[in-house]
C-alpha cells in the first residue's frame, strides 16, 4: 500500500517542526529584524567611537597647546617694552575686534607701569568677517615704517567700528606721521597681505582661534588679565 507509506513519510516529515509553517516565517521574519536591528546598532557604535576618538584627539591636541610653550617667533614682529624681559606677551589680534580695542587700554597701560619687566610683541590676525581689519593691519604697517606703530596701534584702537582711509589718515596726523608716505605705505599690497598671512599662520599653528588671544611665555593664557600678569610679575622678579 504505497500511498500509506506516503502518508507516513509526510506525517513524520510534518511532526519533525513543532510550529506550522507560517509561525517559521514570522520566526525568521522577526530573527531578519533582530539581524538587521543588530547591524545598525553596530554600525552607530561604529560611528561613535569614530566620533569619541576624533573628540579625544581634539581635547588632546588642545591640552598639549595649553601646556606648550610655543616657539612665537616675536623677533618678526613689532614689540615694545624690554627686549630682554622676563616676561613676554604676545597678542594675537585685529583692528575691527571690539573686544580687542576694550583691552588696547589695559595693554597700554601694563606696560608703561613696568617697562623693563615685560615685552609686548603684536601678531595680526584679522577675523573673515571683519573685512575692514586688513586695510587697518596694512595702515599700522605703513606707520611701523615711520618708526611709529604702537603710537598708531593705541591710537587708532577706538575707532574699530569706523575704519576706513579717512580714518587711517586722520590717525596719521594725530600721531604725527608724514602724510605723503603714509598715504603711500598704507595700501593693501602683497607686502602687507603676505606680513598679515605669516601672523595668522603662526595663529592656526599654535590654536589660535579667535581674537585677541594671548601668549605669555610662549604659553596660551585663554583667561588673560592685568591680575594675572601682575601675578606672573612677582613670580618672575
Amino acid at each position: 500500500m504505497w500511498y500509506f507509506s506516503l502518508f507516513l513519510l509526510f506525517l513524520i516529515a510534518s511532526c519533525g517542526s513543532t510550529k506550522p509553517v507560517t509561525a517559521q516565517n514570522e520566526d525568521a521574519a522577526s530573527q531578519k529584524k533582530i539581524d538587521n536591528l543588530a547591524a545598525e546598532l553596530a554600525e552607530v557604535k561604529s560611528v561613535l567611537d569614530f566620533a569619541l576618538k576624533g573628540a579625544y584627539n581634539e581635547i588632546k591636541k588642545e591640552m598639549e597647546n595649553a601646556n606648550k610653550a610655543h616657539d612665537m617667533k616675536i623677533n618678526e614682529s613689532p614689540s615694545i617694552g624690554n627686549p630682554n624681559a622676563k616676561l613676554v606677551i604676545v597678542e594675537f589680534t585685529e583692528f575691527q575686534c571690539p573686544y580687542c580695542a576694550r583691552i588696547a587700554p589695559l595693554l597700554d597701560s601694563i606696560v608703561r607701569a613696568n617697562p623693563d619687566k615685560i615685552r609686548l610683541v603684536y601678531k595680526h590676525f584679522p577675523l573673515s568677517f571683519h573685512k575692514d581689519a586688513p586695510a587697518a593691519g596694512a595702515a599700522a604697517i605703513a606707520a611701523q615704517k615711520q618708526g611709529k606703530f604702537w603710537e598708531y596701534r593705541w591710537a587708532l584702537a577706538p575707532h574699530y567700528n569706523s575704519l576706513n582711509d579717512s580714518t587711517f589718515i586722520a590717525v596719521a596726523e594725530q600721531v604725527g606721521l608724514n602724510i605723503g608716505q603714509f598715504k603711500k605705505d598704507m595700501v593693501l599690497d602683497a607686502e602687507k597681505l603676505a606680513i598679515i598671512d605669516r601672523d595668522m599662520k603662526l595663529g592656526v599653528e599654535v590654536g589660535v582661534q579667535g581674537t585677541p588671544n594671548f601668549y605669555v611665555n610662549g604659553k596660551r593664557q585663554d583667561r588673560f588679565s592685568v591680575q594675572l600678569i601682575e601675578q606672573m610679575l612677582k613670580e618672575l622678579y
